[in-house]
């Protein structure tokens, strides 16, 4: 919609001063279009990170409960 409105005002007012308002309007797609391209590789790498971390956090939480199942039944054993 922003880029629709930005095409627009190019198209109606640009033309005015005799500039070629095709060029701006290829500008604008340009821009937008590296505009999203760098948002995709940023969430990319966001992305790429949160699941390096949750394989972390699940291997620690089977390390953790692994442990809690031996001392429990280490306590299980004492207390038998």
């Amino acid at each position: 919609a922003q880029l629709a409105s930005r095409i627009a005002a190019v198209a109606k007012y640009g033309s005015a001063n005799g500039d070629d308002v095709f060029s701006k309007i290829k500008g604008l797609i340009s821009d937008m279009i590296s505009k999203l391209e760098k948002e995709a590789g940023e969430e990319a790498t966001e992305k790429s990170y949160c699941d390096e971390e949750m394989a972390k956090t699940a291997a620690k939480r089977s390390e953790l409960d692994d442990d809690i199942a031996r001392l429990t039944s280490k306590i299980d054993q004492d207390s038998s």
